[in-house]
């Protein structure tokens, strides 16, 4: 069987992406910077592995471990919510660090060998952001759409190899914590000028309708791993879905 590498997968979209690829019957490496067995079901085609994307060492030793992989998703990523006047420059770069260049690390670690095989696909878990600008959202923006650019530019390099680059774009998902937990998980405080304006639009998003389920996004990777002629960017979420037929809209 196919075998894929996730990264991210304590929580949210990374451990419905594992699971969906298990329900698959695919051979599924579960990565964690923290490992926990009691996340997935036991199973005999699921490896757990120890991974820090910020780290070369372990993601040589994962990739080395791992054996060889025909998909990895890049879905690790760190969040951050707050105005940029707020955002201190060394958040900013472990925001990068994580989002930007942990992707570009796993990637440069596993084309070799798919380059070799002349087979392979990598799904990078963006976000809506990029079609949608919300506010309080300008760092983590900017690192998402770095991600992109990146795609789709090794997009071009690795279709020679045979070798399909996807990304994913989740919409809103308070669900998962990002937004309760994206300020306070970096060490930071709103400034006091912008904090009614901060509260007043988390409180507005909340109480929306439209939301970005884990399985949603394990569906829309599902679908870039597994169909041949997938789009090279796909919505995931109804929120998501409504800003890339905006977004199209204004284009076409």
């Amino acid at each position: 069987m196919p075998k894929i590498l996730i990264t991210g997968c304590s929580s949210g979209f990374g451990l419905a992406i594992a699971q969906k690829f298990l329900g698959g019957g695919w051979d599924v490496v579960a990565t964690m910077r923290t490992p926990r067995n009691d996340l997935l079901p036991s199973n005999d085609r699921l490896e757990i592995l120890p991974l820090d994307i910020t780290n070369p060492d372990s993601i040589a030793k994962a990739v080395e471990t791992a054996g060889p992989i025909d998909v990895l998703v890049n879905n690790a990523g760190v969040g951050m919510l707050n105005v940029l006047e707020g955002t201190e420059m060394a958040k900013i770069r472990e925001l990068f660090e994580t989002n930007v260049f942990g992707a570009i690390a796993m990637t440069k670690a596993v084309l070799p060998q798919m380059r070799a095989r002349r087979s392979g696909v990598i799904v990078n878990v963006s976000s809506a952001v990029t079609i949608r600008p919300l506010p309080a959202l300008a760092v983590y923006s900017a690192s998402k759409a770095a991600l992109n650019a990146f795609t789709e530019s090794l997009a071009l390099e690795a279709a020679m190899f045979g070798i399909r680059a996807k990304l994913v774009l989740p919409g809103s998902a308070p669900t998962t914590g990002f937004g309760k937990n994206a300020v306070s998980r970096m060490g930071m405080e709103i400034p006091e000028p912008y904090s009614e304006f901060v509260q007043d639009y988390m409180t507005k998003l909340r109480s929306g309708t439209e939301f970005t389920t884990a399985d949603a996004v394990a569906e829309a990777v599902w679908r870039s791993v597994t169909e041949i002629d997938a789009p090279m960017k796909i919505p995931a979420g109804a929120d998501a879905e409504t800003s890339f037929r905006r977004a199209s809209h204004l284009l076409a």
